[in-house]
């Protein structure tokens, strides 16, 4: 493809990852194999969407991520690899759309920024090397991991719907952590690590109020 078709083609995965409902999930929800019949108090509700609209910007980010280190990567396995991990995180960015809309509420809206964001970043990490590519996969997807094993404990207690779908995000998340390992993945610097962690704490922070 020449710089105009990538172009396109990064246009319309931007879109589609910005635009609610604009992808089918190939899975179906995990909150379908549910009965959530359990009424969930205003407050509830609140606490619940705003934890799952911080795991939609997430998966909004990740989109974003593979999409720039995909551009990027030099070994032509390694882009097919990162173009896989990103149509599977597409389930769980419908997942998490459909259980905000059930929960009559929002995702947030400054995702266009955490795109560009973090398109940037797998950019620049696809130019470093595909070694430091992957490791930053790896290091990314352990620090989701970890975010989303905290949701479970701070979602209410009779919301498992929202459950569901966390508990296979995490399962997608592990996979891909470890596949990113085993494909040659570098151990990426203390600083780097601390970076990351930083900047996801401000996007939770935000995107569990807007």
């Amino acid at each position: 493809m020449n710089l105009i078709d990538s172009l396109i083609l990064q246009a319309d995965a931007a879109l589609r990852t910005l635009i609610p409902g604009a992808v089918a999930a190939a899975r179906p929800s995990p909150a379908k194999k549910t009965l959530n019949s359990v009424k969930l108090t205003e407050n509830e509700v609140r606490h619940a969407s705003g934890l799952m609209r911080i795991n939609h910007t997430g998966e909004v980010c990740a989109q974003a991520l593979y999409q720039g280190q995909a551009l990027t990567a030099k070994l032509p396995e390694v882009r097919n690899k990162m173009a896989q991990a990103a149509a599977e995180e597409q389930d769980h960015l419908q997942w998490c759309d459909d259980r905000l809309a059930q929960l009559n509420s929002h995702p947030s809206i400054l995702n266009p920024l955490w795109y560009g964001m973090s398109f940037s970043l797998g950019a620049a990490a696809g130019l470093a090397g595909d070694k430091w590519s992957l490791g930053f996969v790896a290091e990314t997807e352990r620090q989701v991991c970890e975010h989303l094993q905290d949701h479970l404990q701070r979602l209410p207690e009779e919301d498992v719907s929202s459950k569901a779908i966390i508990k296979e995000m995490i399962l997608d998340e592990g996979d891909h952590a470890s596949w990113a390992e085993i494909a040659g993945g570098a151990p990426l610097p203390l600083t780097v690590r601390f970076g990351m962690r930083f900047m996801a704490q401000i996007m939770k922070t935000v995107a569990y109020r807007i």
